[in-house]
């Protein structure tokens, strides 16, 4: 029995031997796994402080453009009130010039009669100057004719 007592310590002490194998084994390769998470977050650790660092440069960069925009954008408003002021000058032109316009029309419509007596009374007067300068040459004709 002593026999069987010291196999049994035999089996024991040896299957201790492989566990603590295998739990060395685990060990090691969870050491393994952490180092290696150890140097993975490093690396995102110095990653994201450059992440961080570029981040603040284009956010800084986005409120520069922003400011920018902002101060065009209120020199263009200064454009297009005055654009806007133009274009109400100019209506009030166009409003002006349509009243002469139909002032004109009115009284043209009004002394219409008179206009037609003065443009017979021009025609009469060309005509009678046509008539005076024919007679002229004429006389001239006649005149160099005598003398010849």
């Amino acid at each position: 029995m002593e026999g069987l007592l010291y196999i049994s310590a035999m089996i024991v002490a040896l299957a201790f031997a492989i566990l603590v194998i295998f739990v060395i084994r685990t060990l090691r390769s969870a050491t393994k796994t952490l180092d290696h998470m150890k140097n993975t977050m490093t690396e995102l650790k110095e990653q994201v402080v450059g992440i961080t660092k570029e981040t603040e440069q284009l956010l800084h960069r986005t409120n520069q453009l922003a400011d920018d925009l902002q101060q065009k954008s209120e020199s263009l408003n200064m454009v297009f009130d005055s654009v806007k002021d133009m274009g109400q000058a100019v209506q009030q032109v166009n409003q002006s010039v349509r009243h002469v316009a139909d002032r004109v029309a009115t009284e043209t419509e009004r002394q219409s009669g008179q206009i037609a007596q003065v443009v017979q009374w021009g025609n009469v007067a060309i005509d009678l100057y046509k008539r005076f300068k024919e007679r002229t040459k004429v006389k001239d004709v006649n005149q160099t004719k005598e003398e010849l």
